[in-house]
């Protein structure tokens, strides 16, 4: 008898796993009164109940939807720091990770009508110790969705990557989630992709339009940029912005470009500007610009108080505007159980546009 569960694999890391996770959850939440989560290996990882090590999408998943199965069993397996090394200097035991995965999916799968079961990056992620998904998913004999970001002809090399990792192993990929699609190419896409997807024989279940606002940060996700910890307007860690803007000009021509919802980065050194955005808060009920302040010399601590009583969301990164800005545009925001906005805004857009009579 197949299992009622589904693998959700991915072509590379930061294509939308969770995400598109999320709607999926949501979505079958409606069709299955019970339903379960897990993620066989994890990398990113943080603390719960008793000093468990758990990933971070577990957390997620189990907190935002409420999940019955205790966390030792959504996340069985951690990479954490230095795990690599550990197994080849044979301090981790490959048996008992595996029998871990076996033991926890059935317990899961057992007491649900349906299970979500995520990969970790790539397909082949983890084969250095000889756990990736497509290992994992042929051990639970599952059949893999994979997750690439839209595209045609890259999209499809890096199916074709993948899927052959599936073959090897034996794994069946039932089906293809294409995410992130320009609005403006998703019929041409649509269209073009199928017809290649056929000489597979594998459909395509859903094709997600990207979304700018499932890829903006918002200030905690800036604090873990930048190690570092808000210094005024702490409420608002969860605000995001619409543009991002550095200034390097004067104050006049600051003037001019102040939009709403932006996030302004500046050095610290650069008071005329700050007192400036001071000064447009009092005229305001709520302070819509957010700072990250930069360079050598942190702002003063009379600055700061000003700061604090206008509750402007600020922060202060010990780096060049210009570092600043380069780790702002490579970085890639995650999804978090308190951004309920963005988690919400997930779920619709996922929840629209994917085909699940092909999932299950």
């Amino acid at each position: 008898m197949k299992k009622k569960a589904i693998f959700v694999a991915a072509t590379g890391q930061n294509v939308g796993k969770t995400t598109i996770c999320l709607g999926m959850i949501a979505a079958l939440k409606k069709r299955f009164p019970r339903l379960g989560f897990m993620k066989p290996v994890g990398q990113q990882h943080e603390e719960v109940e008793g000093g468990l090590l758990v990933d971070k999408d577990v957390v997620l998943f189990k907190e935002y939807f409420h999940l019955p199965s205790p966390y030792a069993e959504m996340s069985p397996v951690i990479f954490p720091r230095g795990f690599t090394r550990n197994f080849l200097d044979d301090k981790v035991s490959e048996e008992t990770m595996k029998r871990k995965i076996h033991d926890s999916f059935h317990s899961i799968a057992s007491t649900n009508d349906f299970t979500i079961v995520e990969g970790t990056g790539h397909v082949g992620v983890g084969s250095i110790v000889n756990l990736n998904n497509a290992t994992v998913a042929a051990a639970l004999g599952l059949d893999v969705v994979i997750i690439v970001e839209g595209g045609l002809g890259s999209a499809f090399d890096e199916l074709a990557v993948n899927k052959a990792l599936c073959d090897w192993m034996g794994v069946r990929v039932c089906g293809v989630i294409l995410n992130r699609v320009i609005l403006e190419k998703r019929e041409m896409i649509l269209y073009y992709i199928q017809k290649a997807l056929a000489r597979w024989e594998i459909p395509l279940i859903g094709c997600i339009p990207y979304n700018q606002f499932l890829s903006t940060p918002t200030m905690e996700d800036f604090e873990t940029l930048f190690k570092t910890r808000m210094l005024s307007g702490e409420e608002f860690h969860y605000r995001h912005f619409e543009t991002i803007r550095l200034v390097a000009t004067s104050v006049a021509t600051f003037k001019e470009r102040i939009f709403p919802n932006q996030l302004i980065v500046t050095p610290a050194t650069r008071e005329d500007i700050i007192h400036t955005l001071i000064e447009r808060r009092s005229q305001r009920e709520e302070p819509e610009q957010g700072m990250i302040l930069t360079g050598r010399h942190p702002p003063t601590p009379d600055l700061i108080k000003k700061l604090q009583s206008a509750s402007i969301p600020s922060l202060y990164a010990a780096t060049s505007s210009y570092d600043a800005m380069r780790m702002i545009t490579s970085f890639t925001a995650k999804i978090r159980k308190e951004d309920v906005k963005k988690v919400q805004k997930a779920i619709d857009l996922v929840e629209a546009h994917l085909d699940f009579s092909k999932i299950l």
